[in-house]
């Protein structure tokens, strides 16, 4: 067994890969940081967790000696913070992905030097310093990169639950504003952008939206294309058991992809400009964010790369 410990587990990214965790077959839970209920039984957090293990702070779990790190900070933090040496540590906060650090500094006003970026269908990570994508990045990208060679640019209109802005309050998310309602946010400036970007090759015109749920992505991607899609995208995903290309006709659907680490993809050409549509959807905090964390670290510590992965079943 390899030994896990997670910094920040009471966060919404950290409570997920703690879950995941838990019931991994191949990883064990060495330490449970987080500041916040230090000292505290698990049960603390939720009380459907047993009180097998006891939360310790976040500096505690950085020098448990585990195999693997999951770093569930802020940016801010997550720059600071010193990797132990021996350990992979996987850093699911944006601050370590984009490689050209003057991009990084005009989105996240921090260089603190880009890691291996891990999105295992598309760039496998390398080495033992991993930046998870973000949720809309992870989405979009899977969506556009088997058309890479065949557009120079696309338009990229994604909407996420309100899990995706974090835990902490902001006037944004206040059910006020959040239910009853769909708005854009981070319009032409969003730092999602340079990411999806740095990934498929080619740049996108990328609006995000707020949906009124708690959790999944669900993307749709427009570009022009002259090639047929499908043989592309049926190559590209062959041997993938995270991602669903959808048989002709077939929609994602959020519903089938929340609380799954799983990614729906549905191709589609337009009757009327003869444009290509591919629609891609996910959930943020699974595939989007602590399952792609689990599947990164997996392929680090040699383990089956799916292990411990919700990627099966049904749900109403």
């Amino acid at each position: 067994m390899k030994t896990a410990a997670i910094i920040g587990s009471a966060g919404y990214t950290g409570q997920e890969t703690l879950d995941r965790v838990l019931g991994h077959p191949g990883l064990s839970l060495l330490a449970a940081g987080s500041n916040t209920f230090a000292g505290q039984p698990g049960s603390v957090l939720d009380p459907r967790l047993d009180d097998s293990f006891t939360f310790v702070t976040n500096d505690e779990a950085a020098a448990s000696g585990a195999d693997v790190i999951f770093l569930c900070t802020g940016n801010e933090a997550a720059a600071a913070f010193q990797p132990p040496a021996g350990a992979v540590v996987i850093d699911l906060s944006g601050v370590h992905r984009l490689l050209d650090q003057t991009l990084a500094q005009r989105y996240y006003k921090l260089t603190p030097g880009a890691w291996s970026y891990g999105l295992p269908e598309i760039s496998p990570a390398t080495g033992p310093l991993i930046a998870n994508p973000g949720c809309h990045a992870t989405t979009a990208a899977l969506a556009l990169a088997p058309a890479r060679g065949l557009t120079s640019k696309a338009v990229v209109d994604s909407k996420t639950g309100m899990t995706g802005a974090g835990r902490e309050l902001k006037p944004t998310s206040h059910a006020g504003f959040v239910l009853e309602n769909l708005s854009a946010y981070a319009v032409g400036s969003h730092r999602h952008a340079p990411e999806i970007e740095q990934t498929i090759g080619f740049p996108v015109a990328f609006v995000p939206h707020l949906l009124p749920v708690r959790r999944g992505v669900i993307t749709t991607c427009y570009f022009e294309a002259d090639a047929d899609l499908r043989p592309l995208y049926e190559s590209f995903y062959a041997g993938s058991k995270v991602v669903r290309l959808l048989p002709e006709g077939g929609i994602p659907e959020l519903s089938r992809v929340q609380n799954t680490d799983a990614a729906e993809i549905g191709l589609f050409t337009d009757d009327a400009t003869g444009m290509k549509i591919v629609i891609c959807a996910t959930d943020n905090l699974g595939k989007g964010a602590a399952g792609q964390a689990v599947q990164n670290a997996n392929l680090a510590l040699g383990l089956d790369e799916t292990a411990g992965l919700r990627l099966k079943g049904v749900s109403v």
